[in-house]
């Protein structure tokens, strides 16, 4: 299989000319994005790059001054942007009464919520071969409208990634606080994984209390709070209400720097995460994950000042975090079915609810089954990537409905 990473890059400019001159492409190309978008909104959102070339290249070279493989990429951007929001759209449902009075659930049409897309960062991407290369001494070649710049990478642990183990992709450019970063997509192929080789086997719980609750083949759980998260996102929802109702040009200014932040801080701690389970656990382990797609988390239950807390939580980043840095090692994250694990007793298998105490964060069950609530999710989990193992089709617990 293909292990696919971005690679974030600092680099440094030799002077203020260079600057100028990446500063002045990436303002072109995000026009010259602007202007195809528009293009692809005012004809029935045309995807087609290779339509779209033969209509639109020839004028993107000459009106916003673009070399050949630049024009291309802008296609390829734009067309990338709008795909993306043509699937975030098929996936939202919506429901409606039948003729039967019953509530059905379907895909909704939201195509008549489109607008064109809009590129307000200035941005450049540049194909590997033809845009830019590495040169010798170990700095970098990057093409502009005017000429090729040279800039030193300040590599760090990155390092790793020019070993000639992983093949690179197109490089985005960025500027953010004064610094500039090259984003280059790389690959790796590692070898799939086996069943076989399997050695340990972790169910893992995510949640609000505890980020994870992750249970083993040893009867051991590790828990990670999640406390410092939601204390750390409460605090940026005040702070935002409060600039937002304050609504001066200075509260402003600061709503737009502290913009994305949250989301920045946050992803950092979902690869903290990962990185600690994979690290803990080590190759030939299996983490077993609840499959939460199309999960809608119930928020006319939750306190009203908890709600921005349960519908913004990012697991599915810390899913994908987890994807790849445990094929890294050699391991794999399975997804099972997310049905009745918090109440399910791990030792009999009765299903009751309302054995489960979200007051206390325990799970009791009348059999004398004892545990955290999270614990006994966890356990459920790992049991299904047993099953998973040993090649049974179904769930082996039994479906007893306590009362």
């Amino acid at each position: 299989m293909d292990l696919t990473k971005t690679v974030k890059l600092q680099i440094k400019l030799s002077n203020d000319k260079d600057a100028a001159l990446l500063k002045s492409a990436m303002e072109h190309y995000r026009l010259a994005c602007d202007d195809v978008s528009d293009y692809v909104f005012d004809h029935d959102f045309l995807l087609n790059t290779v339509k779209l070339q033969i209509a639109l290249n020839a004028g993107l070279r000459e009106q916003f001054n673009l070399k050949a493989q630049m024009a291309i990429s802008v296609l390829r951007t734009v067309t990338a942007r709008y795909k993306a929001v043509r699937t975030q759209l098929k996936q939202k449902p919506y429901r409606y009464q039948d003729d039967a009075g019953k509530w059905q659930k379907q895909a909704k049409d939201l195509t008549w919520l489109w607008r064109p897309v809009s590129f307000h960062r200035p941005q450049l991407d540049l194909v590997r071969g033809r845009d830019w290369s590495i040169r010798k001494d170990g700095s970098f070649s990057l093409n502009t409208l005017a000429k090729r710049i040279i800039v030193w990478p300040i590599m760090a642990h990155w390092a790793n990634y020019f070993d000639g183990t992983w093949k690179l992709g197109t490089a985005k450019v960025l500027t953010s606080g004064g610094k500039w970063y090259l984003h280059i997509g790389a690959t790796k192929a590692v070898p799939d994984y086996e069943q076989e080789q399997t050695t340990h086997v972790v169910g893992v719980d995510r949640g609000l209390r505890f980020l994870a609750a992750a249970f083993d083949d040893t009867s051991k759980t590790m828990y990670l709070s999640g406390t410092r998260a939601l204390n750390k996102r409460r605090r940026y929802k005040k702070l935002r209400a409060r600039l937002q109702a304050k609504g001066t040009k200075s509260a402003k200014r600061v709503l737009k720097r502290i913009n994305q932040r949250e989301n920045r801080w946050m992803s950092n701690e979902n690869h903290r995460l990962a990185k600690t389970l994979v690290d803990h656990y080590g190759p030939n382990t299996l983490f077993v994950l609840e499959d939460l797609t199309g999960v809608r988390f119930v928020t006319e239950q939750v306190a009203k000042d908890q709600r921005y807390e349960q519908v913004s939580w990012p697991f599915y980043q810390l899913e994908q975090f987890l994807i790849y840095k445990a094929a890294a090692v050699g391991s794999q994250v399975l997804k099972v079915a997310s049905d009745y694990t918090s109440q399910r007793c791990p030792q009999c298998g009765t299903i009751n609810k309302q054995q489960r105490d979200r007051e206390d964060h325990q799970y009791r069950c009348a059999c004398g089954f004892l545990a955290n609530d999270d614990q006994s999710a966890a356990m459920n989990i790992k049991e299904l990537g047993d099953q998973w193992l040993a090649g049974t089709a179904k769930p082996r617990y039994t479906r007893k409905h306590a009362g």
